[in-house]
């Protein structure tokens, strides 16, 4: 597309505004009322915070998080969790935002942010997030968009220079280097007994385990660099600055009022103020800088960093030429320099990729090959090296990469040996082939080259965070650390067990003698899949056969609430990270006893009341309600609601209104499981298996809740109450009713008042003979003759059942 903006019919909404306004907090619970949807993050370390966030309140199973490096893919996936560059913009969803709007002007990744505030649109909304700099920007390319000014919800105070020593707790000191990052953790652990340290080059892994740390109060002080302004949420009290210029990629520059901002706007989350300053080692910020970042003032964006997106494939010189195109438009500047621009230039020039690179196809691949990041950001050449051999390979023989090729470069990495500086090169080294990996037509057996990267910086992530730990927290700060040393399993040869896999893998870390400890332990069950639990009847969840957790009673049953088997064993930083999982997983339980059905997806203010209304309904009844509950809100619906409902899998059948997949087998379990859970009692004997119960078997308990209905005396469970209502509606039905009632085995006085029940139009075809003579004991209403007795707990025989009856009632 051109450099005009999108034209597709979207409702637009700008949401902007100054840290600690909840803009990102609005955007997700928006996108959570719409049934699809993308939302764009700055970066892969706050992607990741949401993506937790996401899976809390919907389960994984229907959420994907996408990064370069990381992808974790559902089968089904309603919601997609990205960083910008990542985000798959052919997909078609209800709802997209894009955070961090402002980094459009971002001199090296602002052409991203562009072209997604120009194309990037939902089906049905879009929002975008950022700075209130953008507005004037914002109003002059989408003039139909509703612009929002966000207001924060804490103050900002400038506290003036501080000294080390006299930081409060829950403060973060901030640098632009890793070196000083580190120079100043290991000054404030000699003062303070430890230090949390996060910098934009760790892994999500490492990162994840550091603000755990911090969140949990192990260690009450945090230094980072700048990768904590953009969103990452923290307890944070204070900030204080150790340096006010950084290195930007071209020179080093003093910082703008709007950045210092936005990384002190960190501080006062929520409704707690904040305050900010710098160390005793930096001049006072002037009055100016101080009273615009309190305000929230600063120039607004006058131009946005562009890049042509009608490329020419043609030739090297073609696509060259192509990404040096000028914009049409004055709001925008050509991008001056770009890593894939550079190396698209440099092996432009060189005589082996000339000789190859001559179709369109061939051109298409150099591209995307110029377009692997350099992560390790050292000798560019040393990049485009690699870049060359890279596409190379895939332009002759079979169009992959060499097995002994990739082995070669990814084995030296498989090494967690080594100081924090080596072991931060190595993660860098192997971020770049996790993102190769995922290239999958690029690679022999891709699957097995993602996991290898995956494990290799997963191993590097713990051994950095180890070390970390060691050099910057006291033994005395973290003395509960390592309560938590499990004796890891010996599976036989072969085993898929993750333990036997990371035992491979861990080499020389603490730990690999046997032994996994509490950070690699952690780390396993977060990563883990679904599949990866087992949850029993009662509520108990094991992972890998060790008890992990239970499920206990919460406000009611579609909130099950997590209690940690041996809580005591955990560090706060440990707790946190495994009851943020479980709680994604108790999530998606709740979903599977629902049928899959998105509830949550259904009740956005844009909703008819009556949808809402049937929404909640059907949410508070795990799927199913009576056609009584349903009937005035079914009526008010229009058929495009009922269509949508339809296809999301609710059926309006005979007495119930439910959700077809919530009447499964498994579903009737979780929802059995969870009613049990709830009602603080276990299911009664036979729930959810046998297809007919006696009443004195659910001791007076609700058998709707359990997926029964009472008929006849008896309760039979909903499935069979929908095919037995189907069948004696249907003008065929009657032998399959009577097949039906023989695989339940039930006495005829029961199965007459069942019938009766179901208000069908009598018993099986041989009692139908009988009408003429009026005195029939099965008759059911309507019918002439006297009607059978009333039907009420004790006053019938026993049902006869059996295993045939049980299977052939579930057919």
């Amino acid at each position: 597309m051109n450099s005009s903006p999108s034209s597709r019919p979207s409702v637009v909404v700008a949401e902007l505004g100054p840290t600690n306004t909840g803009k990102t907090h609005r955007a997700i619970e928006r996108m959570l009322e719409h049934e699809s949807g993308i939302i764009g993050l700055p970066l892969r370390l706050l992607a990741r915070e949401v993506y937790d966030r996401v899976t809390a309140r919907v389960g994984e199973g229907r959420v994907a998080l996408m990064t370069g490096e990381e992808k974790r893919l559902p089968p089904r996936p309603d919601y997609w969790i990205c960083t910008v560059e990542a985000m798959p913009t052919d997909r078609a969803v209800d709802f997209l935002a894009v955070d961090e709007i402002q980094l459009a002007a971002h001199r090296e990744r602002g052409h991203i942010f562009t072209d997604r505030l120009l194309h990037a649109r939902g089906r049905k909304e879009t929002w975008f997030l950022g700075a209130d700099t953008m507005r004037p920007m914002l109003q002059t390319l989408i003039p139909h968009a509703s612009v929002k000014r966000a207001t924060r919800l804490s103050q900002l105070r400038y506290s003036g220079r501080r000294s080390l020593k006299s930081l409060p707790p829950r403060s973060a000191v901030v640098a632009f280097s890793a070196d000083r990052v580190y120079e100043l953790a290991e000054a404030l652990r000699r003062l303070r007994g430890g230090v949390a340290v996060v910098l934009g080059a760790l892994s999500p892994r490492t990162r994840n385990a550091q603000v755990a740390m911090y969140q949990a109060g192990e260690v009450q002080y945090l230094v980072a660099t700048d990768a904590i302004g953009m969103g990452l949420n923290l307890d944070l009290n204070h900030v204080a600055f150790a340096a006010l210029s950084k290195y930007d990629g071209a020179e080093q520059r003093e910082l703008f009022p709007d950045e210092l901002a936005q990384i002190a706007g960190r501080a006062g989350r929520h409704l707690n103020d904040g305050s900010f300053g710098t160390l005793n080692t930096l001049p006072e910020l002037s009055p100016r800088v101080v009273t615009a970042i309190e305000s929230h003032r600063f120039p607004s964006v006058r131009s946005l960093i562009w890049r042509n997106e009608a490329l020419d494939f043609s030739s090297p010189e073609a696509l060259l030429d192509s990404l040096s195109r000028a914009p049409r438009h004055n709001a925008f500047i050509r991008v001056e320099r770009a890593d894939d621009f550079d190396a698209l230039r440099e092996l432009s020039h060189v005589p082996a990729v000339r000789e190859v690179a001559t179709g369109r196809a061939m051109v298409e691949l150099l591209w995307q090959v110029c377009q692997i990041p350099d992560f390790r950001k050292g000798l560019f050449g040393q990049h485009v090296a690699l870049l060359r051999e890279t596409f190379l390979q895939l332009t002759a023989g079979d169009g992959k990469l060499e097995q002994a090729w990739l082995t070669k470069q990814v084995s030296p990495l498989d090494d967690v040996s080594g100081d924090i500086h080596t072991l931060m090169d190595r993660l860098a080294a192997i971020r770049i082939w996790t993102y190769i990996s995922h290239r999958s037509s690029w690679l022999h057996d891709a699957e097995q080259w993602q996991e290898r990267t995956r494990h290799i910086e997963d191993a590097l992530g713990d051994a950095l965070h180890e070390r970390l730990v060691e050099r910057f927290v006291q033994r005395a700060a973290r003395r509960s650390a390592r309560r938590f040393v499990r004796a890891a399993a010996h599976p036989p040869a072969g085993s898929d067990s993750p333990f036997a896999k990371l035992g491979q893998l861990l080499g020389e870390v603490p730990g690999a003698d046997g032994a996994v400890t509490e950070e690699q332990f952690v780390q396993q069950v977060v990563d883990a899949t679904h599949d990866g639990f087992q949850v029993e009847a009662s509520g108990s969840i094991s992972f890998e056969g060790q008890p992990l957790a239970r499920l206990v009673r919460g406000k009611d049953r579609r909130s099950p609430q997590i209690a940690l088997a041996e809580p005591e064993v955990w560090t706060g930083g440990a707790r946190r990270q495994l009851e943020r999982r479980l709680v994604a997983l108790a999530r998606d339980l709740v979903t599977e006893a629902m049928g899959g059905f998105p509830a949550e997806a259904l009740t956005g203010a844009d909703r008819s009341p009556a949808l809402r209304g049937l929404a909640y309904r059907l949410a508070e009844g795990l799927g199913v309600i009576s056609r009584g509950e349903a009937h005035e809100q079914w009526r008010l619906l229009d058929e495009e609601a009922r269509e949508r409902l339809s296809s999301l899998g609710v059926r309006e059948g005979q007495r119930f209104l439910y959700v077809a997949e919530a009447l499964s087998p498994p579903a009737l379990e979780r929802r059995c499981m969870l009613t049990a859970l709830f009602q603080q009692s276990p299911s009664p004997p036979g729930v959810p298996g046998e297809p007919v119960l006696e009443l004195s078997e659910l001791g007076g308990r609700n058998a709707r809740a359990f997926g029964y209905e009472v008929l006849g005396g008896v309760a039979l469970r909903i499935d069979i109450v929908e095919r037995l209502s189907e069948a004696l509606r249907h003008p065929n039905g009657a032998r399959q009713v009577h097949t039906l009632l023989q695989e339940l085995r039930l006495e005829s006085g029961v199965r007459t008042r069942v019938l009766r029940a179901l208000g069908g139009p009598g018993a099986p075809s041989k009692r139908r003979r009988r009408r003429r003579g009026g005195k029939a004991p099965g008759t059911a209403p309507g019918q002439r003759g006297a009607p059978g007795p009333p039907a009420h707990a004790g006053a019938h025989p026993k049902p006869r059942r059996s295993g045939a009856g049980e299977g052939g009632a579930q057919g």
